[in-house]
């Protein structure tokens, strides 16, 4: 890197040890006490049914205790790696102090009742985020990165604020729990000013189209702080919703807004990752399109299908960011393997397995029996298996009759886990206010639906690649910032 002053090593790092870096070494240690603790922490609630509170201060009810457990775990992950990525960085105890506080933050956000420490709690997180995207201090691009990420959430922050403040102003509440009793009284323009609000917030932080340049831009963070974004940062968005529940869910239109602004999330996302050379941001633009998914959920009023969506993404994006050096090939290069044709045979199984993994979600969780939005929950699942059993049918190194009995065998098993997860959840955040509501189908939940069919479509079978306008679209969507760019390999090669 530009005017890095560490010494230059090379050759394989050693295995770190207690002393290496001992605040390292007891970080780990106590987010992995910090991991067990909120394991017994959901043990009791599951076994009691019961949570505690400080009046006016913390709650730790079901979705606290829930996410305690999920963000400890993707914590101490991220911590036990970097103990050996950051191994001889001169800056590895700021880098554990960033993470570390970052952990005890979105600890405190997921608890706290008062208007002011949620709010507080917010600003912090995405402070030490940007912190953490900027960590060497050494690269100005990974410095106008933090910078640019800095200004997207301190635009969340207070626009939170507001949507906070007027709530205390116009209802006198000063608590999250507060806010279902008091939403009533309040008059539809102060509902919608509110709801709007929360929703550019939670789009913000959550880095939905239009607002996914700073994540794009954060690929100067170290890879652990990466999979920690992507596992629990960005997830920010779809917690809010639910926390403030009672007041989005108010008006119908606010709710098909939400579910709209998720569905184009959803669908660009995917279609931005289509023009990515690199891993790192193939797998940012796949986190906007994954937290579309979330939001448009919340949308449809199945909050607790937006959480479980939050913690399996988690795990899956933390995996994908920590092994993301394997995506190097470091032999020659060979010409892109083919796929596998599917065929008629293969397109039948295909369906069958699709819709047969929408059946078990229905069968399951009872969603989709009525005339509501669950309709539209369990068409996003049926896409999801469809997705996943074209991914198994393509895979041209496999026999094809390994192929076509690998798809039923493979998804079906996972839509029933899915489903068990989904259940635990929804059962954890039953008991918060709004969570259970379900949208009356509307035709515009009908032209939402038709749409959003299509365009995923679109881009599964690749029509979209006929747009010479298209593509180049989609290349200046995700392109960051200049100054964040890396233009020369002097810029980050620090040998």
């Amino acid at each position: 890197m530009s005017a890095n002053t560490q010494s230059t090593t090379v050759g394989q790092l050693s295995t770190p040890s207690s002393t290496d870096s001992r605040l390292a070494t007891v970080l780990t240690r106590l987010v992995w006490l910090l991991f067990l603790g909120s394991l017994g922490a959901l043990a009791v609630r599951l076994t009691s049914g019961s949570g505690w509170a400080l009046d006016g201060l913390v709650t730790v009810d079901g979705l606290t205790v829930l996410m305690w457990v999920a963000v400890t775990f993707f914590s101490g992950i991220v911590h036990s790696y970097s103990r050996r990525y950051m191994a001889g960085s001169e800056t590895i105890d700021q880098f554990f102090g960033r993470v570390f506080a970052f952990t005890l933050v979105v600890m405190v956000l997921v608890a706290a009742d008062h208007l002011v420490l949620f709010g507080l709690a917010w600003l912090a997180m995405g402070l030490l985020m940007a912190g953490l995207i900027g960590h060497v201090e050494g690269w100005p691009q990974a410095q106008a990165a933090a910078a640019v990420a800095r200004r997207y959430f301190i635009a969340s922050t207070a626009l939170l604020a507001v949507a906070l403040g007027t709530l205390w102003w116009t209802a006198g509440v000063t608590t999250v729990s507060g806010v279902a009793g008091a939403v009533g009284t309040l008059s539809t323009p102060t509902v919608l000013f509110v709801a709007g609000a929360l929703l550019l917030a939670a789009m913000l932080q959550s880095a939905l189209v239009p607002f996914h340049t700073w994540l794009l831009s954060s690929m100067t963070a170290p890879t652990p702080a990466s999979a920690l974004m992507h596992a629990g940062f960005v997830n920010a968005g779809g917690l809010l919703l639910v926390r403030f529940a009672p007041v989005v869910t108010v008006e119908s239109g606010v709710m098909l807004v939400i579910a709209s602004v998720g569905a184009a999330s959803a669908v660009l996302g995917k279609l931005l990752k289509t023009v990515q050379t690199d891993a790192k941001t193939s797998l940012g633009c796949s986190t906007v399109g994954q937290m579309g998914f979330m939001i448009m959920q919340a949308g449809l009023g199945f909050f607790g299908a937006a959480i479980t969506h939050l913690i399996l993404h988690g795990c899956y994006k933390a995996y994908q960011f920590l092994a993301a050096g394997d995506q190097v090939a470091h032999e020659h290069p060979e010409p892109t393997k083919k796929t596998g044709s599917t065929g008629l045979a293969g397109i039948a199984v295909i369906v069958l397995t699709a819709l047969a993994g929408g059946g078990l979600f229905v069968l399951l969780t009872g969603k989709g029996l009525a005339l509501d939005s669950g309709l539209l929950l369990v068409g996003i699942v049926v896409l999801t298996v469809l997705h996943a059993a074209r991914e198994i049918v393509s895979e041209a190194s496999l026999p094809v009759t390994v192929r076509y009995a690998a798809v039923p065998l493979v998804a079906l098993p996972a839509i029933a886990v899915y489903a068990g997860v989904y259940g635990m959840i929804e059962g954890l955040v039953a008991g918060l206010p709004a969570v259970e509501y379900a949208a009356a189908l509307t035709p515009l939940h009908g032209l939402l639906g038709v749409t959003f069919l299509a365009a995923y479509l679109a881009v599964e079978t690749g029509v979209y690649r006929r747009s010479t306008r298209l593509y180049v679209a989609l290349l200046n969507a995700t392109t960051a910032p200049t100054d964040t760019l890396l233009t020369s390999t002097e810029d980050y090669n620090e040998y």
